[in-house]
């Protein structure tokens, strides 16, 4: 049985929308980095994260206050890092550490 409340992310190997529990599980199988917030939370594709500080974005002259939402991440391949949209920052990396999952 599916929860409703599950997040979806778009798989491109079967070109099908499957919940964000899934492709983790399927990453984790394929050998992929775990990617886990402050809390120890494992991160997925298109989980939503908060910030746990505020946190000074370089070359922007921003600065992300703490408890601001980050939706729909992406992994890079490292385990600290994780890709992110963020209005007004483009190409924002973040730092796996000062989030946690929401």
């Amino acid at each position: 049985m599916t929860d409703t409340n599950d997040d979806y992310v778009y798989d491109d190997a079967s070109g099908e929308w499957i919940s964000a529990t899934e492709a983790a599980n399927k990453a984790r199988d394929a050998g992929q980095i775990e990617v886990r917030d402050s809390v120890g939370n494992l991160l997925a594709d298109g989980d939503s994260v908060i910030t746990i500080k505020d946190l000074k974005v370089k070359g922007a002259g921003q600065t992300l206050r703490k408890g601001t939402v980050i939706k729909s991440i992406r992994l890079t391949g490292d385990a600290q890092e994780i890709d992110c949209r963020y209005e007004g920052i483009k190409g924002l990396v973040l730092r796996a550490e000062f989030v946690r999952k929401h």
